[in-house]
Formats: C-alpha cells, sequence, structure tokens
C-alpha cells in the first residue's frame, strides 16, 4: 500500500468519529485534504469547519462547507490533523506546513484530537523531522542562540511566511525523549510563538490507515 492510500484510508476512517450538526476542527496538509474530500461528502450532517490554515480554508468553501471563526463558536466536539512525527505514547512533532500556531490553539479547544498519519509517521523517539518553531521576526536569533545552548541545530525556514506573519526556525538534531518537559521548556524562550510539539495537548486517536494505534 502507498503512503497516499495510507493516508486516504486514515482520512475516511476519521469520519467515523464526525458527530451530526456539530463544528469539526480541520488541520492542514496531504492527509487533511484527503479529510476535507471526505467530508464534503457528508457536509450537509455538519454545521461547518473551523479551519487552522488559509490553504484548508480555501480546500474547504471550495467544497462548501462553511468555515467558522473559532471565537464564534462554543464547541468543537472533533478536531482531525496530520503530524510530521508521532511516538507510541502519541505525542507529535507538527508543523511542517507551518500552521502550527493555529492547529495547537484548535487542538487545545477541541474534545476529541484524532491524527491521520501514514506508517512512515511512526517513531520511537520524536526528533529524527526538525522540530519547527514559530517565532517573532525579531526574536530569530535570540531564540536560535537560546535553541544551541539546549543542544539543537536551529535553521531559518527562509521564504516561509506564517498565517499569523511570523517565521520559523527548524531545529535539528534532538532526541526528544521527555516531549513534554521540553515543550514547557522551549515554551518559555522569549519571542517563541509556539513550539512544533503536541504533548501537553497530544493525540487522543491515531489513525494509521484504517486502523487505530495501540
Amino acid at each position: 500500500m502507498t503512503k497516499d492510500e495510507e493516508k486516504r484510508l486514515a482520512a475516511r476512517a476519521a469520519m467515523r468519529y464526525v458527530e451530526g450538526r456539530s463544528v469539526i476542527g480541520v488541520g492542514t496538509g496531504s492527509t487533511v485534504a484527503h479529510f476535507i474530500d471526505a467530508l464534503a461528502d457528508h457536509k450537509d450532517l455538519i454545521e461547518g469547519a473551523v479551519s487552522s490554515s488559509e490553504q484548508s480554508t480555501r480546500l474547504l468553501l471550495e467544497r462548501g462547507i462553511p468555515v467558522l471563526d473559532l471565537n464564534d463558536v462554543v464547541d468543537i466536539p472533533l478536531y482531525v490533523d496530520g503530524a510530521d512525527e508521532c511516538d507510541p505514547q502519541r505525542n507529535l512533532i507538527k508543523g511542517g506546513g507551518a500552521a502550527l500556531t493555529r492547529e495547537k490553539i484548535i487542538a487545545a479547544v477541541a474534545r476529541k484530537f484524532v491524527c491521520i498519519i501514514d506508517a512512515g509517521k511512526r517513531v520511537e523517539v520524536l526528533g529524527k523531522f526538525p522540530l519547527p518553531i514559530e517565532v517573532i521576526p525579531m526574536a530569530r536569533n535570540h531564540v536560535a542562540r537560546e535553541i544551541v545552548r539546549r543542544g539543537g541545530e536551529p535553521v531559518w525556514r527562509e521564504s516561509v511566511i506564517t498565517d499569523n506573519g511570523n517565521w520559523v526556525v527548524d531545529v535539528h538534531g534532538l532526541q526528544i525523549a521527555d516531549p513534554v518537559a521540553m515543550e514547557r521548556d522551549l515554551d518559555q524562550i522569549a519571542g517563541v510563538v509556539t513550539v512544533g510539539l503536541f504533548a501537553l495537548r497530544r493525540a487522543d486517536v491515531v489513525l494509521i490507515g484504517e486502523n487505530e494505534m495501540a
């Protein structure tokens, strides 16, 4: 089975968690695009979606799914998103698509976070995929120096500006044995907007193809 087939199956499997007449949180990326396609087939059953990126907003609107402002939504029963890495405890690295801040906000609001991935995203220890950190532009060098002090290798993702108008620094060379502690630590660096570790709010369910990760 190809990666794309696994992504499509995982996206379709996530539909079993969709509640009727509810607002769905929708993430960003190629796997989520398959979920948006599946959601479009049942768009009359939901009230609409809260989107984590301008890219996903365009896809949702193109398929006739209303996009709602999070500030106007009281409850999000379900948030569906992909990941760049997932460990056995369902901790994630996200942000390869530079939408990590809005993704983390929606995940924090949602009652259930379903992560849809292909098998290649599973790892024993997070960190092979460079850890994205969204930073205020004027703080890029300060944040980079603090990362070096912690043993990471920061690389500025040049020419990328997030939907929030910020920059992304990717941290190479990490082995993240304690994702919760690292997320808390990096969050304290002045100028950091969001760290692409989803450990304090990890996934509730991880789907690989049609199968739920044990």
